[in-house]
């Protein structure tokens, strides 16, 4: 849950649909997502990354901040749990 692509890539297409699924979000659950989505980085050194597909932003930011706690390598084992995700969840969509 980065800064949002706006690239023409089919990667970028794919991320803005899934994210686009959240909903509505109130101004302070925005926020409180830039900053965690800040953190993050600054703790971890990249982007918080999430399936966020089926969840709310609500769950994201739960997901965030508790993430925010982990250890490193905890952190990079549940950064690849995502990524297996997405991968499902993109391959699904191309064979429909």
């Amino acid at each position: 849950m980065g800064d949002r692509d706006d690239s023409d890539t089919a990667e970028a297409a794919h991320s803005r649909r899934e994210q686009g699924g959240l909903g509505d979000a109130d101004a302070e659950i925005l926020r409180r997502l830039d900053a965690g989505n800040r953190a993050y980085e600054e703790r971890f050194g990249r982007v918080f990354l999430i399936r966020a597909a089926g969840r709310t932003h609500q769950e994201v930011l739960t997901e965030l901040e508790r993430r925010l706690d982990l250890d490193p390598a905890r952190e990079l084992e549940i950064i690849g749990q995502q990524l297996e995700e997405i991968a499902a969840l993109r391959l699904e969509g191309l064979l429909r």
